[in-house]
């Protein structure tokens, strides 16, 4: 054979080789309260066109020169508009993807170009028609008694859907270890009188930063608390830290990295061209004016002391850094990393339930502290202080003359009140505290 025959081979096999330019090699699903989303994972950048097509009701995709890898026959289609996937190749080079879709949606495309933490991707939301976005609890300051209302605890768990966040020994991810201490939590707060806890994720599914803060703001909350379990260069690198909102630069190394990785849990979920963060330079200059920023610092140090009783601090004073899911300027907001899940063994603690429920009770205890001292005007809790006083819950780790401190009444007031002889307390017990 000669020379030339090779030359037409080579020049052929790179046509070929151009024509499928793009492979998708991964195919995921995630529900969301208000949207479907799927995540085609891309060998490389791939240009696409999204229809709508009627009789009968179909979204179609065609991604040019692109070969499809990845099974779709595992994918979930329960409590989504999609009755069924299919493929195709037309015009010889192009894929064509079908989704059969049983309801109406309002269908959005986007691609997310390779980053640290993912690959190329091409991102197809179905939204649900009439939906403003997702559904929020009927829990708001007007709905109560205005003298007499709950204070309203926003709780969030980190990362969600095809957003991982770190991922420790033994596969264990971020999110599924933060969204169970968010329920542990929720659930107590839930059986505190005076307080209403609403998850901003109620499950596994991606919200965007700033739509993290939005959902708080739409449920009026007193208090945002983020709970993270991030990771670090060092394995050796260990500790919980309690993190506010910083306007001037991160504290220390360790709380500028953290702060970096959370605030690139947007590349990785997806943020949509219209999700830009309206949080303008003149609005933070107002929280630097405002309390807002004080309180989430004493707030988290109540937390950050609690903590102290079950687990390692990395730091033992509250840090500050730029974390994006913090900057909401009327809400006081602090992020709780429970933990460095890369750490072997922190990973290990925080893969139980015994664990996630005591950081759950840590976290729950150190923000009842903040708001049983100083409650909001109009709740029902400053009002029992104006009253008779109010009820408090003995945490592990509580002893009597610490919960006088705190409330600032004397020991032999509290004990009195409560017809204790001999100091002993214990978890669970519910003590009377005298009015002021």
């Amino acid at each position: 054979m000669g020379r030339a025959f090779w030359i037409r081979l080579i020049l052929g096999w790179c046509v070929v080789s151009a024509t499928f330019a793009a492979e998708i090699h991964d195919v995921r699903l995630w529900r969301a309260p208000d949207h479907t989303r799927i995540v085609f994972d891309l060998s490389a950048p791939a240009d696409h066109r999204l229809l709508s097509l009627e009789a009968p009701d179909r979204i179609v995709l065609d991604v040019s020169s692109a070969t499809l890898k990845a099974s779709l026959a595992s994918l979930d289609f329960a409590n989504t508009p999609i009755a069924r996937i299919r493929s195709g190749i037309r015009d010889g080079t192009d894929l064509r993807i079908v989704l059969d879709i049983d309801t109406r949606v309002d269908p959005r495309s986007f691609v997310l170009k390779a980053n640290a933490q993912a690959g190329d991707r091409l991102v197809v939301d179905l939204y649900d028609r009439d939906a403003d976005g997702p559904p929020v609890a009927k829990i708001s300051k007007n709905t109560v008694e205005s003298a007499r209302r709950d204070i309203i605890i926003a709780i969030d768990a980190g990362h969600g859907g095809e957003d991982p966040g770190a991922i420790g020994p033994n596969r264990l991810r971020e999110k599924d270890v933060v969204f169970a201490i968010a329920r542990e939590l929720h659930a107590l707060f839930a059986r505190d009188p005076g307080f209403a806890p609403a998850l901003i994720r109620t499950g596994d599914y991606y919200i965007s930063l700033k739509g993290r803060r939005d959902l708080a703001r739409a449920r009026q909350a007193d208090l945002f608390v983020s709970i993270h379990a991030d990771a670090f260069k060092r394995k050796e690198a260990n500790g919980a830290s309690v993190f506010a909102l910083s306007l001037r630069g991160a504290t220390s190394t360790a709380a500028s990295y953290l702060a970096q990785r959370e605030n690139e849990a947007d590349l990785v979920g997806g943020v949509r061209i219209n999700d830009k963060d309206d949080i303008l330079a003149g609005v933070l200059t107002d929280l630097s004016m405002t309390n807002t920023l004080d309180h989430s610092l004493q707030l988290g140090d109540k937390v950050l002391r609690r903590i102290d009783s079950v687990a390692r601090l990395h730091k033992r004073q509250v840090e500050q850094a730029g974390f994006a899911v913090l900057k909401s300027p009327d809400i006081p907001s602090i992020l709780v990393e429970t933990g460095f899940i890369s750490n072997p063994g922190e990973a290990r603690k925080l893969s139980t339930k015994a664990y996630q429920r005591k950081v759950a009770q840590a976290i729950h205890a150190g923000i009842r502290d903040w708001f049983l001292a100083q409650p909001p005007a109009g709740t029902l809790i400053a009002w029992q202080k104006e009253q008779n006083g109010h009820e408090y819950t003995v945490a592990r780790g509580d002893t009597l003359s610490g919960i006088a401190q705190r409330f600032n009444v004397s020991l032999e007031q509290l004990a009195a009140h409560n017809a204790i002889s001999d100091a002993r307390i214990n978890a669970g017990q519910t003590l009377r505290i005298p009015a002021l």
